[in-house]
């Protein structure tokens, strides 16, 4: 006999011990896959795995049901040692209808685990899909070990005594399939029964009751019936000392901005208008007004912005947030907020695009337009989380730099980091550094007159607030005269102070870390990465270097300035490799300023990079290099 994690005496089955399985969960937008999905990361992060997700669902709030448009997913990596990505080809795909099983079928590794909802594969069911037969084929049957089981039956049959109507029993079947899900990969079933009893068991006892006996159900059936001859048990991961939280990039990016107000002795004011997928960013930080955070929904994305304008003008730590199309109304306040020089966090999480685009889809395809999206002469510091969990240090930061060099800093995050999550390490608050702001005091009798646009050794001027005594000055979009401040339309000082805005931004590259390099410092093969494609380039480049390639990797946080070492970093390779999200923005930049061919690896397909794919980049980049033998630059 073994035991399972409730500690209860189960029958002999195979138990195998893996190093790590990648789960992908698919259906309707509303058979609750983002619920089972979150629970099961939830649960395998309690257990002491390193865990990684990539959440997939539909741009429609009611995608029409049963179509391939309409398939909502969610893909988890839970592993025994530290990972970075959710994972390239599965070891398990779950799928309750047949449109969920055409469009994620390609993903699942030869010989892997495909479960399927049988009773959603009916006529209609194929019709809704375009299809003209059952997708499971014996082709299918032949490369896939597969297992049909009637789910929404035995959902059904598990909730029957409760005397609920068919449309609430049928809800219930991701709880099976969850069930399922927990025995077949060693999962306990007793954080989702608190998560069952929290949010139900008060308000809805007879839908608490009946999702957890489907929970059980589902357990029930993979351990007493014949179907599954093996179960699979991955050991916890070896991670750092300490208190973990399972943490989306947009809640980390939430706390980060706490973080930063805490330790700059400021409160929060943030402003914003519903975009995806920004969106959480404001629902979480509004759950701490006991924090003094307070919280504007605007009534446009102008608004915003100029919202947060006004509080930091006022003193208080502004931010405002959206996506490409909300970035593109707030470019006329953002170079209203650089020529006022007042600190401003603008946060872009991208999506793909142009337009309304992709909205639920993953691009990092604003670069550019955080480079150049402003009238005029109106350079601005830029800044790129690279994981959920860095988008709580990149929040700092961001504010490190605006309050330090008196300007907006633009943050960007994208959808595959704000909706993914990962184990985050707590960290101590004690070890946290204060982040300095100062303000003038008031002015004494027989001061000098204040001079709003004065500069300090970083070119930075004073952050006067409003009402301080003798600090009177003007504020306005005009060009200011060198530090009074009063508007002036003479070319010469409008060619100081556009000298002098640049110069200040251009000098925080000797604020900011050297670039690091994750290898050798010289080699065959640099590859740079930004943003979100982090973890699947750190991955492949690990890999290949355990193969013997000499491959290097220097993953870019500072988009503008760019680290001072990082040209003659460049030019210490042969060949320099550029992965993104987009066309090319990041290669195109790097060779203009540093006159150093960059050979591009480009996808815009909504969906993330594969570590197998960047390897095989990585490889033929290698191979011919070393035919050739010429080094860049």
């Amino acid at each position: 006999m073994s035991v399972q994690p409730e500690g209860q005496l189960i029958a002999d089955k195979e138990i195998s011990e893996v190093d790590g399985i990648t789960v992908r969960l698919a259906g309707d937008s509303g058979d609750g896959m983002q619920l089972l999905g979150t629970q099961l990361t939830n649960t395998s992060a309690l257990l002491g795995n390193d865990v990684a997700t990539f959440p997939d669902f539909p741009a429609e709030i009611r995608a029409p049901r049963g179509t391939r448009a309409g398939v909502s997913g969610f893909q988890v990596q839970f592993a025994n040692s530290e990972i970075f990505t959710p994972g390239d080809t599965l070891d398990a795909l779950v799928v309750m209808n047949p449109a969920a099983m055409v469009t994620n079928i390609a993903d699942l590794r030869r010989g892997g685990l495909l479960i399927v909802n049988e009773d959603g594969f009916d006529a209609k069911a194929l019709k809704l899909a375009a299809l003209t037969e059952d997708p499971v084929t014996e082709e299918i049957e032949d490369r896939y070990r597969v297992f049909k089981v009637p789910m929404t039956k035995l959902t059904r049959d598990a909730v029957k005594e409760l005397g609920l109507g068919m449309k609430e029993a049928d809800r219930c079947k991701n709880f099976f399939a969850m069930g399922l899900v927990y025995w077949l990969f060693g999962r306990s079933l007793e954080p989702t029964l608190r998560f069952i009893d929290n949010k139900f068991g008060k308000k809805l006892p007879d839908v608490a009751a009946a999702n957890e006996k489907a929970l059980r159900a589902g357990w029930a059936f993979g351990e007493t019936t014949e179907t599954f001859g093996i179960t699979y048990r991955v050991a916890p991961a070896k991670l750092k000392p300490g208190t973990y939280k399972n943490m989306m990039g947009n809640q980390a990016l939430a706390w980060g901005l706490l973080a930063a107000a805490k330790r700059s002795g400021k409160e929060v004011f943030y402003s914003g208008y519903p975009i995806t997928p920004a969106s959480d960013i404001l629902h979480e930080l509004s759950r701490y007004k006991h924090f003094g955070t307070r919280t504007f929904q605007a009534e446009d994305e102008i608004s915003a912005c100029c919202a947060a304008i006004g509080a930091a003008f006022g003193g208080a730590m502004a931010v405002t947030a959206s996506s490409g199309p909300g970035i593109a109304l707030k470019a006329e306040a953002m170079g209203l907020g650089f020529i006022l020089e007042l600190p401003l966090i603008v946060i872009n999480v991208q999506r793909g695009g142009p337009s309304t685009g992709l909205p639920t889809k993953t691009e990092q395809s604003d670069l550019l337009q955080a480079m150049f999206n402003r009238n005029g002469e109106a350079p601005l510091p830029i800044i790129a989380a690279q994981s959920p969990g860095d988008c709580f240090d990149a929040a700092q930061e961001a504010w490190r730099i605006a309050v330090k060099f008196m300007t907006p800093v633009i943050l960007l995050s994208d959808g595959y980091i704000a909706n993914g999550s990962e184990p985050w390490k707590v960290p101590d608050v004690n070890e946290m550094e204060p982040i300095v702001v100062t303000h003038p005091p008031d002015a004494a009798e027989g001061d000098a007159p204040f001079m709003p646009y004065a500069r300090d050794e970083n070119l930075a001027r004073p952050w006067a607030i409003p009402g301080t005594a003798g600090l009177m000055h003007r504020v306005g979009g005009l060009e200011k005269a060198d530090g009074s401040g009063n508007v002036s339309y003479d070319p010469d000082n409008h060619q100081l102070m556009t000298d002098k805005r640049a110069a200040k931004i251009e000098g925080i590259a000797n604020d900011i870390p050297a670039q690091e390099v994750f290898g050798e410092e010289s080699g065959d093969v640099l590859v740079i990465s930004w943003g979100g494609t982090y973890g699947a380039c750190h991955t492949a480049i690990e890999r290949c270097q355990r193969e013997g390639l000499s491959v290097s990797h220097a993953h870019i946080r500072y988009m503008n300035p760019m680290p001072a070492n990082l040209g003659d970093l460049m030019r210490s390779f042969r060949k320099v490799l550029v992965p993104e999200l987009n066309s090319g923005q990041l290669r195109m930049l790097l060779r203009a300023k540093y006159l150093v061919d960059c050979i591009g690896f480009n996808k815009v397909k909504g969906k993330p990079f594969s570590v197998s794919e960047l390897m095989d980049q990585i490889h033929e980049i290698a191979d011919k290099t070393n035919a050739n033998g010429q080094k860049v630059g």
